[in-house]
């Protein structure tokens, strides 16, 4: 008895599919398990079998001799020659164009296709900015090497910029080739290899950029920081990137990633700003008001309740950052804690000491356990 998988199973059909079930079952599972583009470790296997399942049952009289024996057929398999010279079937008119083109730089059509434009790579650099930049933005300049395109050969890499149609696509830049994909045959159109795709060679190289078509010069790249920008926020500057290869092409962008430094007090959480503020025991007990110098070059005045304790917060609305391509300002958060000073004089331990003589402890113990009861009651 067999050991394949029923090929119904295979394509995941009842026995009573139509041909328009079994093309759509064979495309969605081709999609996902061809080895070009999956992952999975048995994907050139599964797709095989895939494949195997479909040229059967898609042929009237093959699917009829199965649905009667199954793959116990009398005097052998009546289904073999899978492994070997293929099938007439186009998997570009099954599965489309656009699937092929991803793996096979290019899709069907009649002749050798038209030659594309090819865009020139884009290029990606970093920048760092502060907090106060983040604050009101701005405009930056910065100093690149860069690709250019020669201008003595614009972008050619031909001496003279004069270059000879390709004789092996005929000035295409694409060919047309047959696949063997398991037992299928399938014609597609790919990038000619004489020329990589440029429908051009050149006779003798630009002496000025060695044949490239384009030069390593340094830049000066201005552009702006919008308010706001988050670390790994991306500026794209169009056409400033790779050349096109030969000149054949757009030229790429050039990205600008950004990078936000750590400032020395503030930690960035979204559009608001953290900090921690140590203040001493009276200050917490008694409230003060601390005065500082804000990275948005106002002042901030920092109200510290009385009776406060080390650990809770306060929130300084709208004097975070602002929210990047949105109106508006985060908040500053604000967390107190107790500072404990290294040392203390003779005098300073004499009035802790009195101060704390004066104190009731059970009395300070019932104070600590009813903040906490009025913490938890009101949130």
């Amino acid at each position: 008895m067999s050991d394949k998988r029923d090929y119904y199973e295979v394509l995941d059909v009842e026995r009573t599919a139509t041909e328009k079930d079994l093309k759509n079952a064979f495309r969605r599972l081709a999609r996902k398990y061809h080895p070009d583009r999956s992952e999975e470790e048995d994907a050139e296997n599964k797709f095989k079998e895939i494949q195997e399942a479909y040229a059967v049952l898609s042929d009237s009289d093959k699917r009829a001799h199965y649905d009667r024996f199954g793959h116990d057929s009398p005097g052998g398999n009546p289904f073999g020659g899978f492994s070997g010279g293929g099938f007439n079937i186009n998997l570009e008119d099954l599965l489309g164009g656009d699937f092929f083109s991803g793996f096979f730089g290019g899709g069907g059509g009649g002749g050798g296709g038209r030659r594309r434009d090819r865009r020139g790579s884009d290029i990606l650099v970093r920048h760092s900015i502060d907090l106060t930049t983040v604050i009101s933005g701005s405009d930056e300049s910065i100093e690149l090497d860069l690709p250019s395109e020669c201008i003595v050969c614009s972008g050619t890499g031909a001496k003279g910029g004069s270059t000879t149609t390709c004789n092996a696509c005929q000035g295409q830049g694409r060919v047309r080739v047959r696949q063997q994909i398991g037992p299928f045959v399938n014609e597609v159109v790919q990038d000619c290899r004489e020329c990589a795709g440029v429908g051009s060679t050149i006779d003798s190289k630009c002496q000025d950029c060695s044949g490239l078509g384009h030069k390593v010069e340094s830049k000066t790249i201005r552009f702006s920081v919008p308010p706001g920008a988050e670390d790994g926020t991306r500026l794209r500057l169009r056409g400033q990137g790779q050349p096109a290869e030969r000149g054949q092409g757009k030229t790429g962008d050039l990205l600008v990633e950004i990078e936000v430094l750590t400032h020395p007090w503030f930690e960035r959480n979204g559009s608001d700003l953290i900090m921690s503020l140590p203040l001493g025991y009276p200050d917490l007990v008694l409230g003060t008001t601390i005065t500082l110098d804000h990275i948005d070059g106002k002042t901030m005045d920092i109200v510290i309740p009385a009776k406060s304790s080390a650990g809770h917060t306060l929130e300084i609305k709208k004097r975070g950052l602002p929210r990047l391509r949105r109106n508006g300002r985060g908040d500053v958060i604000v967390l107190l804690k107790l500072h404990m000073p290294k040392s203390i004089s003779k005098a300073e331990k004499k009035q802790l000491k009195a101060m704390k003589e004066g104190l009731n402890p059970n009395d300070q113990l019932q104070t600590i356990l009813d903040d906490a009861a009025d913490r938890r009651v009101n949130g």
